[in-house]
């Protein structure tokens, strides 16, 4: 299975108000494994940054100048995604301003999921059902499951990506190493050897004479220096004996 982490900077919150992407940052993981493949694009908007989302990533448009624009990387940008699961915190917005992309270059395929990517999966709507009434942000995800984000003093959409690509993997269950593969792999050969019929035989050790005769003193010493005549291993013997009789 592939999957794409993926999120985007742009020039303001809104795609309705002609907002545009100036950045776009993802990193692969294959069978809940991080390849270290990752795309990573700054772009030239075409227009002005707003103060308060300029405030978020830190990102001038003076620094954006010589950056390519959208036209002129999207095709490499869809091959990496193609194919695969899209994972992003907040999908909607990010979506929103890929697609609006998409449709100023009358791209051939305008709609993400389903056209493109097999599947969209929005870990912010996952994390809001796993913890519900909490903080779900990057930040608070980050905290909760003990993800190192100190690096994240501005919003950067490879660092954000790579961010959430560890929480992504611990909300659903905790990235598989390779020695936990390896004994997947194992317990999965004894479930194939198990379903083939072969019996083996469990190696039973019968409790001598001795070990019961230590055991009832046990027992009875427990009952003398308790307040309760009657142990919980001497109830539950009696009930054994009761109901086999």
């Amino acid at each position: 299975m592939r999957q794409i982490v993926l999120d985007t900077e742009t020039t303001g919150l809104e795609v309705s108000d002609g907002h545009r992407i100036i950045e776009i940052g993802a990193v692969e993981i294959v069978n809940r494994s991080l390849t270290g493949n990752v795309y990573h694009q700054y772009l030239n908007p075409e227009r002005a940054i707003d103060e308060g989302a300029q405030e978020v990533h830190g990102i001038s448009i003076e620094s954006l100048q010589d950056k390519p624009k959208f036209h002129e990387i999207s095709d490499d940008f869809i091959e990496f995604i193609r194919g695969a699961e899209l994972v992003i915190h907040n999908a909607e917005f990010d979506i929103g301003f890929l697609e609006a992309e998409l449709k100023l270059i009358d791209a051939p395929n305008q709609h993400l999921e389903g056209e493109v990517c097999a599947a969209v999966i929005d870990s912010l709507k996952m994390a809001r059902k796993l913890h519900p009434g909490q903080r779900n942000n990057l930040d608070a995800l980050c905290k909760r499951y003990m993800i190192d984000n100190t690096q994240r003093e501005l919003h950067g959409a490879l660092l954000d990506a790579q961010i959430l690509s560890d929480v992504y993997l611990a909300m659903t269950g905790g990235q598989v190493s390779m020695s936990l593969t390896a004994n997947a792999g194992a317990s999965q050969a004894g479930q194939a050897q198990a379903g083939t019929g072969e019996q083996h035989d469990l190696p039973v050790t019968a409790v001598s004479a001795d070990e019961l005769l230590a055991h009832q003193e046990l027992l009875n010493y427990i009952a003398k220096h308790s307040d309760n005549e009657t142990s919980l291993w001497r109830s539950l013997d009696e009930a054994t004996d009761q109901s086999s009789t």
